[in-house]
């Protein structure tokens, strides 16, 4: 419940209408418990005294008191139906802004299936819970309730003979609510897992066909399909014994009453008509109870929902502003370093992916970092637009720790191409001015020609108009990138950042991209992750990472002389195509 009362203050902005939904239930409440005193007066007043003028006044009077309460429910329902929907909305919009809150550590321990499950399944499981409790969970304990006061008002002894068995089925209730909760909160954690395994597949479908693993995939979908399902099964076959363990204390309930009340009318302490109200408000009595146990697996899962999803409202982002940060005042020419920085990911202790890095770029300045895969290049200009936090040292842009100005103010002034080549739905024009959405259409074309990409856009179906579909499935991956490169460019970075930017195009394209970024790099300071080394020649400083340390530093020529690292790289890759005493540029 706690769970729940966390998340009660999505209900506020629509406290009126839940207001009038609750006094309408109450009313139709009322009007319901009226029913069985008037067969009351029918029977004892009516029929039993041969008055039928009673009869027919007794009768249209219940008649009215069903076309109201039908009136009322209807309008509750539309008024619960209402303020579930919009607090599901809402709550949607608040996870969907809490995620993208998040550093990237968030993201790294919170997996992409998870967050689809909390926005989708939660978030329909905690609606569902708030519509049922406005409607019929909220209906079913007062019409309970206010028949138990009437079975007393009714005929009190034999209300004191029903005791013991609501005792009793208080006791079952409340053995089934307990269960139910561990319950269904393994049922979410196996759709967990469904969903992370269907997205997985969704996003390498290619891979799965390129490499003929379908039926391994299949197997995987179905171990945790079966999983779930069985899983399901055993919840629902729990749920669905109550209702008849329920029904058999009912029917008891009605046998005592009928042969108690039996006697008590032989004896004449008790009317026919007054039996009759006893059963109509016995059965209102434990009839919400039927109704509350078979809503019970609607609150078991709401409370589990409500639960996990607290679990992504209360996660706090591992990079944050510090309070009142600053904004940073970058220049037009930045200088980053990196001073004695060691960086682990998610707080490890044991392994550093980055030990005791010490840089410099200075102003206007290329870095080059040229390493093999998985000895911390990306993870090193990760920490530049602060993804992440360092774990020791500090990152600084022209002296400012980056951890002491605001976040927002510091990527403002960057300019990323990702290893992984994102685009949206769209066009393409949209994709490149996706950071400057009020950009022109000729500065969108003067980016897109420094990225080499006018040419192949002209000759798109639509040109700059042409639909980019889910995750750019009709572009190739070398237009992907170029796309990005130039969205990058648009934006006129003082900080250029491009991650293995053009590991998917060709030399000759590459060259041409790099003369064109030549001019656009100019006066902006710029850090060029490659693993061709091609990619690196002219970059003014070249940083070799090896296992997570700054293994050689210096030019391309000093480099050459100094660094045997450097050259087996080298040589891995151009042999001797390029001779000590050449320029870069002849390169």
């Amino acid at each position: 419940m706690k769970a729940v009362q966390k998340l009660i203050h999505f209900v506020k902005p629509y406290w009126f209408k839940s207001l009038l939904s609750f006094l309408l239930l109450v009313a139709v409440v009322i009007l319901d418990l009226a029913i069985p005193r008037l067969v009351q007066r029918i029977i004892d007043d009516g029929i039993a005294q041969q008055n039928m003028p009673v009869v027919l006044q007794t009768s249209l009077i219940m008649l009215g008191i069903s076309l109201l309460s039908a009136l009322f429910a209807i309008g509750n329902n539309n008024f619960s139906i209402w303020v579930s929907e919009s607090l599901a909305r809402d709550l949607r919009e608040a996870l969907f802004l809490k995620i993208q809150s998040f550093s990237f550590g968030n993201l790294d321990r919170l997996k992409t299936g998870q967050l689809m499950v909390r926005l989708s399944s939660d978030t329909a499981a905690f609606q569902r819970l708030v519509q049922v409790t406005l409607r019929i969970g909220t209906r079913a304990p007062m019409l309970m309730v206010g028949s138990l006061i009437l079975m007393f008002n009714t005929a009190s002894r034999l209300a004191f003979t029903m005791l013991p068995l609501l005792l009793v089925v208080a006791v079952v209730i409340a053995f089934f609510s307990i269960k139910m909760g561990p319950l269904f909160m393994t049922v979410q954690e196996k759709l967990d897992r469904l969903f992370n395994v269907l997205q997985e597949n969704i996003a390498g479908v290619r891979v799965v066909k390129a490499f003929v693993r379908a039926d391994h995939e299949e197997a995987r979908f179905e171990d945790a399909n079966e999983d779930y399902t069985n899983r399901n099964i055993r919840v629902m076959q729990f749920m669905s014994s109550m209702s008849p363990s329920l029904s058999i204390f009912i029917n008891i309930g009605i046998v005592i009453v009928i042969w108690a009340g039996g006697l008590q009318a032989i004896r004449g302490d008790i009317s026919t008509g007054q039996i009759v109200a006893f059963v109509n408000y016995l059965q209102t009595t434990m009839g919400p109870l039927m109704i509350m146990v078979m809503l019970a697996n609607t609150w078991a899962a709401g409370m589990v929902s409500a639960r996990r999803i607290n679990e992504v409202l209360d996660a706090v982002p591992e990079v944050q502003d510090a309070p009142s940060a600053p904004a940073l005042p970058v220049s037009a020419h930045p200088e980053v370093a990196f001073e004695n920085v060691t960086f682990r990911y998610n707080g490890s202790t044991d392994h550093a992916v980055l030990r005791d890095i010490a840089l410099s770029a200075q102003p206007g300045q290329t870095v080059a970092i040229l390493g093999s895969t998985g000895a911390g290049k990306s993870t090193l200009v990760n920490l530049i637009p602060r993804f992440y936090d360092v774990s020791a040292g500090q990152v600084t842009v022209n002296g400012n720790d980056l951890r002491g100005v605001m976040q927002d103010s510091l990527l403002a002034h960057i300019g990323i191409v990702p290893q992984e080549t994102i685009l949206f739905s769209g066009s393409v024009r949209d994709n490149i001015r996706y950071g400057r959405p009020a950009a022109t259409d000729e500065e969108v074309m003067a980016a897109a020609q420094a990225a080499q990409a006018h040419d192949f856009i002209l000759d798109l179906p639509e040109g700059y108009d042409t639909h980019v579909e889910q995750r750019g499935v009709n572009l190739s991956g070398g237009q992907k990138q170029r796309i990005a490169i130039a969205r990058a460019l648009l934006v006129r970075p003082a900080i250029l950042i491009l991650d293995d930017s053009t590991s998917s195009v060709d030399v000759e394209t590459e060259t041409k991209i790099q003369a064109a970024l030549g001019e656009w790099m100019r006066d902006r300071t710029s850090f060029v992750v490659a693993q061709r080394i091609s990619t690196v020649l002219k970059a003014d400083k070249i940083i070799v990472i090896e296992k997570g340390r700054i293994a050689a530093s210096g030019t391309h020529r000093e480099l050459m002389q100094s660094s045997p690292v450097y050259q087996e790289i080298y040589a891995s890759q151009l042999g001797n195509g390029l001779a000590l005493d050449e320029s870069p540029a002849e390169a």
